[in-house]
């Protein structure tokens, strides 16, 4: 439960701010129906995430050691020192599609995501916890509890919350998780 736990609060937090949620609100606003965007959400992030963590799982297996734990360590503090730098989507993004609301953003969703931060934090998640399904049900749960209410409440929200105060704490979450990883590949923490 610690790798679906742990899953959730990371990509939840990374999530704020971050280019899928400001794609997120494009999408809403673009179609105006926000029960679609959320399935594709859904379907795009269940598929994306369980690559991404059986991919960690796999590279853990085979690369379980000390150096590997120092490796995967680091890339925690990486990704918190990257969360710290805020998202935008690029000019040339463009959500328009004539799949409508549910495929183009099943297909936006997924290839946006290849890359960005919640991905390369699930295959480190995968690869700390070595297992796909716990990582994949937690990142997943976690992308959609911050961008569900994106989809609905996408103004009201960002008017509100301070995305930096946001992607601060994310930042310290993820530097935290690799300096306990560090402590632990050290013998330091039982």
């Amino acid at each position: 439960m610690e790798a679906f736990f742990t899953s959730t609060a990371v990509v939840a937090l990374a999530e704020i701010g971050d280019k899928t949620m400001l794609l997120a609100l494009l999408l809403a606003a673009r179609f105006r129906r926000p029960w679609p965007v959320v399935w594709g959400i859904l379907f795009a992030t269940l598929a994306n995430h369980f690559l991404a963590a059986l991919l960690g799982a796999t590279v853990a297996g085979l690369l379980d050691g000390p150096v590997f734990r120092y490796i995967v360590a680091a890339g925690f503090v990486a990704m918190g020192l990257w969360t710290l730098v805020p998202d935008k989507l690029d000019d040339d993004e463009d959500p328009k599609s004539r799949g409508g609301a549910f495929v183009t953003t099943l297909i936006t969703f997924f290839l946006v995501e290849i890359g960005d931060k919640t991905q390369i934090a699930t295959i480190a998640l995968g690869a700390r916890y070595d297992s796909a399904l716990w990582v994949t049900a937690g990142t997943t749960l976690g992308m959609m509890l911050a961008n569900v209410p994106a989809v609905f409440a996408g103004d009201w929200l960002t008017r509100r919350i301070s995305l930096k105060a946001v992607r601060i704490a994310a930042a310290a979450l993820f530097i935290v998780l690799g300096i306990v990883l560090a402590i632990e590949t050290a013998g330091l923490l039982g």
